[in-house]
């Protein structure tokens, strides 16, 4: 998984009250990418969204050309959280996702993750 600082700014919040946030991407598909190694285990957490209804409000990418570039193809979402530690973690997944540019999408799995931190 390669974490990429330039989706992190266009699709979550730029300045988070609580927590930070990270993208990353794989290769994998979102059923490889929510199952670690478990197939088959979460596929029924995977729905079919709109574009902009699946990346949500927070960050400032711009709603009209993620639209024309998905074209009414949904986009593919599984969420799930987990607790390590003193560390909470709440991940997005979503495929096919954006690259930067907003004018290619690429096979495989986004993961918007959340992380907050027990003080």
């Amino acid at each position: 998984m390669i974490c990429d600082p330039s989706l992190t700014a266009l699709f979550t919040p730029p300045r988070p009250v609580l927590g930070r946030y990270e993208v990353c991407t794989t290769a994998d598909s979102i059923e490889q990418a929510l199952s670690e190694g478990k197939p088959g285990e979460l596929r029924d957490l995977i729905e079919p969204l709109e574009a902009l209804e699946a990346f949500g409000t927070a960050g400032t990418y711009n709603r009209a050309a993620l639209s024309r570039l998905y074209g009414g193809t949904r986009v593919r979402v599984a969420r799930r959280w987990q607790q390590r530690d003193d560390q909470f973690f709440s991940e997005t997944l979503l495929s096919p996702y954006p690259d930067h540019t907003l004018t290619k999408l690429n096979p495989g799995t986004m993961v918007i993750r959340w992380i907050a931190t027990r003080r």
